[in-house]
């Protein structure tokens, strides 16, 4: 039986004599425990504009936001209005992208916890016209959970295939770009838990059922690849994708106050602080994957082929995605795993 509701009439807080309006719109609808609060919070000018966009994807490691990868956004999307969806937070982004960086129409934040308030139809239309839009950092269950087969993954893959704008994310927001992702429903997972067992409770992979970013076919992400040593449970993730799905998986591993910044063509530029590592199955497929023993995917020392690319303030240093074959200003190594430990060296 349906509990009783409870109604919340609509706040909009406007500020006077300004162009910068601060609108927060906060709804609930008490139907049940999962119909929850949508918030809704915009800075800027509340007038929709049409800009000329650039399509490009940001994959940022999480920690400190990347200025430059921002920057690169705003660009692209011709000082449109730029979007944030999120499930927890409010509106940290908004002073940060309209004051700090500047140069957009406007930013709303939009913090989405259900699929009741996922099939929104207002929410769907401020996303299909915003000319970029970043998923924010949070759990990645919660976006799976609550966005996946919703009208908000439509009006994702809008912008990403349709329409082409910047779209991006930081840490599980970068998770939920890959064909492939891990979505911690179980939690999250250190590298040696994921090498000692590779089907374990928490190793939770899906693939190819969310969003839809063609540069990143059988590519799977992961952040804060230095905090702690991700390596591990990435390689594993990848193991899975290959040994369930029958792929050639790869990888996109991005370090903290780092963001890959991939362009229209297809090349990747690596801005920050610290290094982005782009992973390909290299020697043959895993020699043991089974439930309950450690992962050995070993291939001569030479399963996974790494290009490791040092971040630059420019974005100077680049992986072409298109080939998987050739960077500049990085280095070749390779990853391997021997029962649950893993090895690597430079090529």
């Amino acid at each position: 039986m349906k509990k009783a509701l409870l109604f919340f009439v609509p706040i909009a807080m406007l500020s006077a004599c300004t162009k910068t309006e601060m609108t927060i719109v906060e709804e609930q609808v008490g139907i049940s425990d999962v119909d929850l609060k949508v918030t809704r919070y915009l800075t800027g000018d509340a007038a929709d504009v049409t800009t000329t966009t650039q399509a490009g994807f940001v994959l940022m490691g999480g920690s400190t936001d990347v200025d430059a990868a921002f920057e690169w956004m705003i660009d692209r999307s011709g000082g449109g209005d730029f979007v944030v969806i999120r499930a927890t937070g409010a509106d940290g982004y908004n002073p940060y992208v309209y004051t700090d960086l500047g140069g957009v129409n406007s930013i709303e934040s939009m913090v989405i916890k259900g699929k009741k308030d996922a099939n929104d139809i207002d929410v769907y239309n401020t996303i299909v016209n915003a000319e970029a839009l970043f998923i924010a950092g949070g759990d990645q269950w919660d976006y799976a959970n609550y966005w996946k087969d919703t009208k908000v993954e439509d009006a994702v893959n809008y912008l990403i295939n349709v329409k082409h704008v910047p779209v991006g994310g930081t840490s599980a927001g970068l998770a939920v770009l890959g064909d492939g992702y891990f979505d911690a429903k179980k939690g999250t997972l250190l590298s040696a838990e994921a090498l000692s067992n590779p089907y374990g409770n928490k190793v939770s992979i899906q693939y190819n059922n969310f969003l839809d970013v063609p540069i990143l076919t059988n590519t799977i992400t992961d952040s804060h690849y230095n905090s702690p040593d991700r390596k591990g449970r990435h390689i594993t993730f990848m193991a899975r994708l290959i040994q369930d799905y029958g792929i050639d998986a790869r990888g996109i591993g991005v370090e903290e106050e780092t963001a890959v910044c991939i362009d229209e063509l297809g090349i990747g530029h690596v801005y920050g602080l610290n290094n982005a590592y782009f992973l390909k199955k290299h020697g043959g497929n895993p020699e043991t994957i089974v439930s309950g023993s450690p992962l050995t995917w070993d291939r001569g020392n030479q399963a996974i082929r790494v290009y490791k690319t040092p971040a630059t303030a420019a974005g100077t240093n680049t992986f072409n995605l298109n080939t998987w074959t050739s960077g500049t200003g990085g280095s070749w190594w390779y990853f391997w795993a021997e029962s649950g430990t893993l090895f690597e060296a430079a090529e």
